[in-house]
């Protein structure tokens, strides 16, 4: 098989219907944060129990079509040694990895920041797609504030994607480009609706000029909506048509599929939106999917809350969360499934 029917076959698993990707990708401090919440200590053991909960949840496979691992991760197996990789290889799940090594702030632009990890990217995505990957993630911070994000804070950003977007399919493993629009802030929605309009023209302009196979790439990207601290936060079907609208405008018709970030939302209103744009607008050029981390995870992390005997509690918690997700990238979730 060559490289490109590969990137096809990893394309047509991902943007499977009533299908999403969950995120486990969390680094180090993102990780630790989660478990001072529950008031455990982030140590490997700990990391490695808590991702075998999520890899091998039952029915994961019905309603999850890729995770994205993070490095330490993909290199971990279960409690009976079977490798990470290969439980959910089982399941009929993607493997995916997080290959950026995080944002820090963007020389000469006060405010913004952009995403590193491009120098030594090549070798790392070789070792990655031996031991078992076949999609990856880059993250872009793209933050909203007094004359930000500028033109040349947001070419750095696109351009990193792209070079990393391009050398992903190099390599035999699917991008997943995400600029992530920052919920922090007061601005409108409106102001969230031009900035990730511009960001996401400039983004598949960046992955044109770097010969970037659009067929084989998933976008992952923020929905519209109003800042955390806005005094006026849009209604559910605002958010749901604008975010579609924003997306008609800006992303080309040949991307295989969109899946959304949470950013900060709480499980149930994640999932309200996505149902929102999937039952209102069933005619799209692509699929519109989840690929949540916290508002997946989080009913899951606090039932277990560290503890063994929550193992199974936990995972169903995880499934449901799943399940109404599922349920939203077809238009068909209800609030009454929330008490199943």
């Amino acid at each position: 098989m060559s490289v490109i029917q590969e990137l096809a076959a990893t394309v047509a698993v991902m943007v499977a219907p009533g299908k999403g990707i969950l995120a486990i990708d969390e680094s180090f401090p993102s990780i630790k944060k989660r478990f001072d919440s529950i008031g455990i200590e982030s140590t490997e053991e700990n990391r490695r129990a808590y991702r075998e909960l999520l890899i091998t949840a039952p029915g994961g496979g019905e309603f999850v079509s890729g995770m994205i691992l993070f490095d330490e991760t993909i290199r971990q197996s279960t409690a009976a040694g079977e490798r990470f990789v290969d439980a959910l290889v089982r399941q009929g799940i993607m493997p995916g990895i997080k290959v950026d090594t995080g944002s820090k702030p963007l020389a000469g632009f006060p405010g913004e920041e952009v995403t590193e990890g491009l120098d030594g990217l090549r070798a790392r995505l070789a070792e990655y797609r031996q031991l078992g990957a076949r999609f990856a993630k880059w993250r872009a911070v793209i933050n909203i504030g007094e004359g930000i994000p500028t033109p040349g804070g947001l070419e750095a950003n696109c351009h990193a994607l792209a070079r990393y977007a391009a050398l992903c399919q190099e390599a035999g493993i699917v991008p997943m480009v995400e600029p992530e629009v920052m919920m922090d802030g007061s601005h409108t929605i409106e102001r969230c609706y031009a900035v990730t309009e511009l960001t996401l023209r400039m983004l598949f302009s960046a992955l044109l000029s770097q010969n970037v196979r659009l067929e084989h790439t998933i976008l992952k990207t923020s929905m519209v909506i109003a800042g955390a601290d806005c005094p006026v936060q849009a209604s559910v079907e605002q958010v749901a048509a604008e975010t579609v609208r924003c997306l008609k405008s800006a992303v080309p018709a040949s991307v295989p599929g969109i899946v959304f970030l949470s950013g900060g939302q709480s499980a149930q209103v994640a999932t309200l939106h996505l149902n929102a744009m999937n039952a209102h607008f069933p005619i799209k050029p692509w699929p519109l999917s989840y690929s949540y981390g916290r508002a997946l995870q989080a009913p899951a992390l606090k039932t277990w809350a560290g503890k063994p005997e929550n193992f199974a509690a936990a995972q169903a918690a995880l499934c449901l969360r799943e399940k109404c997700n599922s349920a939203a990238a077809l238009g068909r979730y209800s609030e009454a499934m929330e008490a199943a």
